[in-house]
C-alpha cells in the first residue's frame, strides 16, 4: 500500500533548519516505509530561514553586503538574489536578528532597524526592482524608525533638532522625507502575525518581552511607537497602526509601508503561491509538518497551522511533529496527530541531537500507521488515503 507523503516542515527554532528537519523526517518515514513516495518541500512563513526556503523556490543564489547588526557592530549579511527576475530575497534575521546578538548583553533600547535599511538600499543598487523580505526573528521594537533613518528620513522634535534613538521618538513633532522615497517596483513583507503595532497585543506588549524589554520599560516603549504612529498619520496622511501585523517584528510591519510603500502578506500564502503547494497537496495521500514548538500559537497564522488547515480542507490526513506541544487537544482538531520529540526523550537530549530523536519520532509515526491500516482478515483492501486517516 504505497503512499505520496508530502514533508512540509517549518524550522525547529535554534537547532533545525527546515531543510535539515525534512530531511531527518524523510529518513525516518522511509526506514519504516521504504516503498512510499516522498516529495521534500522545506517551508518558511518569513521567519529565520525565510532567505534558504525562497532562493530555492525562485532559484535565487546567494550573496554577502556589508552592513550593520541591529546594536549597530559592522556584520557581513547573506541575501539572495534572482538577476532574471531582479528579484532580491531578504530576511531581517540574518541582518537584524536576535539570534546574532550576545544573551543579555544589549538592550532593545539599544538597539534598532538602521542596518536592515542599509541592506535593502544595497540590494536596491544592485538593480533590484523587486524583493521579498521576512522579517520574522528581529531583536528590535523600533517601529522601522532605524530603517528610515538609514534611507534618508529625518525625524525631529520641536526645535528641529533630528532624534537619532528610537527611544526619543515620544518628542517627535515632525517627519521629512528623502528625496528618494521608493526603493523597488514592488516590496512584499511576508509576516506570520496578525497583530496591531500599539496595545495590549502590540509589538510591545506581546513580542517586546522575548527581546528583553522588561515590564517597567513598556510604558516609555509603548509612548514612543504611539507618537510615531500619530506624526506618521499627520505628516505622512497614512495609518498603518490598526492594520494586521503592524506589530510584526517590533512595528517593521508598520515602518515597512509606511516609509517604502511595502505591501505586507502571510507569509504562508506567499510560500503556498511560490512553491505551487495546492498542486502538491492535490498529489499527496499524507503530510506531514512541524516545527521547534507546536501550540495554540501555532493555530493564530503560522504556516505550519495553515497548513494543517489546507490539509483539512482538502480532506488529506495531517500529522504535526514538534520539538514540545502544548494545547494539544485544540491542535487536534486541524492535525490528523500530533507528536513531540519530548513523547520519546528529554528536552536536553532533544536540543543536543534533534535530527536523530526528530528521525525516531517520524519513524514511529509511520511504524503506527503500518499497524493501523493493516488489514483484518474481514476487513476488505482500503485505499491508501482512507488508510493514512485511520
Amino acid at each position: 500500500m504505497r503512499l505520496n507523503v508530502l514533508i512540509v516542515p517549518d524550522k525547529f527554532k535554534g537547532t533545525l533548519t527546515s531543510a535539515a528537519a525534512a530531511t531527518a523526517m524523510a529518513r525516518g518515514w522511509q526506514s519504516a516505509r521504504p516503498t512510499d513516495t516522498l516529495t521534500l518541500l522545506p517551508m518558511s512563513d518569513g521567519g529565520d530561514g525565510f532567505g534558504a526556503v525562497f532562493s530555492q523556490l525562485l532559484g535565487a543564489k546567494p550573496n554577502n553586503l556589508r552592513t550593520l547588526d541591529a546594536a549597530h557592530r559592522p556584520h557581513r549579511a547573506k541575501w539572495w538574489w534572482a538577476p532574471e527576475s531582479k528579484t532580491a530575497i531578504l530576511e531581517s534575521a540574518n541582518v537584524i536578528g536576535l539570534a546574532m546578538l550576545p544573551p543579555k548583553q544589549f538592550h532593545p533600547f539599544q538597539l534598532d532597524t538602521f542596518g536592515l535599511g542599509l541592506a535593502l538600499q544595497a540590494a536596491a543598487k544592485k538593480g533590484a526592482r523587486r524583493c521579498l523580505l521576512g522579517i520574522g526573528g528581529s531583536a528590535t521594537n523600533d517601529g522601522g524608525f532605524g530603517l528610515a533613518r538609514a534611507l534618508g528620513w529625518q525625524f525631529l522634535d520641536s526645535a528641529g533638532n533630528p532624534l537619532e534613538k528610537w527611544t526619543d521618538l515620544q518628542a517627535l513633532t515632525r517627519i521629512m522625507p528623502p528625496g528618494k522615497r521608493r526603493w523597488f517596483e514592488e516590496l512584499l513583507v511576508a509576516v506570520d502575525v496578525q497583530n496591531p503595532l500599539l496595545g495590549m497585543s502590540g509589538a510591545t506588549r506581546t513580542y517586546g518581552p522575548q527581546k528583553g524589554i522588561r515590564p517597567e520599560d513598556q510604558a516609555l516603549a509603548e509612548r514612543c511607537l504611539r507618537r510615531l504612529a500619530k506624526v506618521v498619520q499627520s505628516e505622512l496622511g497614512v495609518d498603518y497602526a490598526r492594520s494586521p501585523g503592524a506589530g510584526a517584528a517590533g512595528g517593521l510591519g508598520f515602518g515597512l509601508p509606511a516609509f517604502l510603500g511595502a505591501r505586507l502578506t502571510p507569509g504562508f500564502e506567499l510560500f503556498a503561491k511560490h512553491s505551487a503547494l495546492a498542486r502538491h497537496l492535490r498529489n499527496a495521500d499524507i503530510v506531514v509538518t512541524g516545527e521547534g514548538r507546536l501550540d495554540n500559537s501555532s493555530l493564530m497564522g503560522k504556516g505550519v497551522g495553515q497548513l494543517a488547515q489546507s490539509c483539512l480542507n482538502f480532506n488529506i490526513p495531517c500529522l504535526g511533529l514538534a520539538g514540545q506541544t502544548a494545547d494539544t487537544k485544540k491542535l487536534e482538531r486541524i492535525f490528523t496527530r500530533v507528536a513531540a520529540l519530548t513523547d520519546l526523550t528529554d528536552p536536553a537530549q532533544a536540543q543536543a541531537q534533534p535530527a536523530l530523536w526528530l528521525k525516531r519520532l517520524t519513524r514511529g509515526c509511520a511504524l503506527q500507521l503500518n499497524a493501523e491500516s493493516a488489514p483484518k482478515p474481514s476487513t476488505p483492501g482500503r485505499s491508501p488515503r482512507t488508510a493514512a486517516k485511520r
